[in-house]
C-alpha cells in the first residue's frame, strides 16, 4: 500500500482536514475491513465499532459518534466528538475503486476555529497507517 496524498482541504473548505491514500486492496476487502472490530478500530480507536445508520461507537479514549449515512462499499459518515464536552464534527470516509486498488480518503468536517488541525490530520493519517498496515 503507498501514501497517496496528504493535505488540509483547500481555502474554500477550510473547515475539513482531509487525508487519503491508495491501498493495494479491493473495495470488498477494504470495506469488510472496516465493518470487522480490528478494521473500525484502526479508524476509531480501541472499543469503537462502525454499525448502520444510526448505530452509536465508543472509543476506550473518549471519542465517540454515531452513523450519519451508510452506503456499502462507498461511503460512511458519523459524527465524532473528541470528548463529552467537544462539538459535534462529521467525518467521512470514501472509497473509490481504483483497478484492484481501493481510494480510501478521510475528510473531517465542520471543525471550529480551535480546532489543532495538524493534530487530526496526524490523528487520521495515523488511522490509514494502521489500516495499511492489516493483513486484508
Amino acid at each position: 500500500m503507498t501514501m497517496d496524498t496528504v493535505s488540509e482541504a483547500p481555502a474554500e473548505k477550510a473547515d475539513a482536514v482531509r487525508v487519503s491514500r491508495v491501498l493495494n486492496h479491493p473495495v470488498t476487502s477494504v470495506w469488510g475491513a472496516l465493518m470487522a472490530p480490528h478494521g473500525a478500530e484502526a479508524l476509531l480507536g480501541e472499543g469503537g465499532e462502525l454499525g448502520s445508520k444510526g448505530a452509536s461507537w465508543h472509543a476506550a479514549d473518549g471519542t465517540y459518534g454515531v452513523t450519519r449515512s451508510f452506503h456499502p462499499m462507498e461511503q460512511i459518515r458519523f459524527s465524532w466528538h473528541a470528548d463529552a464536552d467537544a462539538p459535534a464534527t462529521l467525518v467521512d470516509v470514501h472509497l473509490r475503486p481504483e483497478g484492484e486498488q481501493t481510494d480510501l480518503e478521510i475528510v473531517h468536517d465542520h471543525l471550529d476555529e480551535a480546532a489543532d488541525r495538524d493534530w487530526l490530520a496526524a490523528h487520521w493519517e495515523s488511522a490509514l497507517d494502521r489500516l495499511d498496515s492489516m493483513s486484508i
